[in-house]
């Protein structure tokens, strides 16, 4: 239950700040109980954070809405276009809700923001550039 108390303190932290929470949607084999309470959390602490639902490609865009998820059952995930579009937009803390399987282009080896991975697992993949937090039990 640490990972509650550190992830609350994270968004209240950047209250004044421009954040997104991304959702990799690639797969329906995810445990959605746990990151619908993370949206919430995000659509509660700070109601202004956009919500990016992706999988090979961005599939929306809107203002954080825990019940608004919708997975799909390829696998296929790339995370590339999303850290472009959080570039693009002059995001400050792109939080990334996935298992990190899935696909960064091999020219891309840092951002210019802060970016954390939230990973919904007990195992916990090396991250190509960021932070990692495990968010299982």
């Amino acid at each position: 239950m640490k990972w509650h108390k550190t992830l609350l303190s994270m968004i209240q932290s950047r209250k004044d700040k421009k954040i997104a929470l991304a959702v990799d949607t690639s797969t329906n084999e995810v445990q959605t109980i746990l990151i619908n309470n993370i949206v919430k959390l995000f659509e509660t602490v700070k109601p202004d954070t956009l919500l990016v639902q992706a999988d090979f490609k961005i599939r929306s865009i809107a203002q954080v809405k825990s019940d608004s998820i919708q997975y799909h059952t390829h696998g296929k995930s790339s995370y590339t276009l999303v850290l472009e579009w959080a570039e693009e937009e002059k995001i400050d803390t792109l939080f990334y809700i996935t298992d990190v399987t899935g696909y960064i282009y091999e020219e891309m080896d840092k951002v210019n923001y802060e970016l954390i991975w939230l990973v919904p697992s007990d195992y916990v993949p090396k991250v190509p550039f960021g932070k990692a937090i495990k968010l299982a039990s």
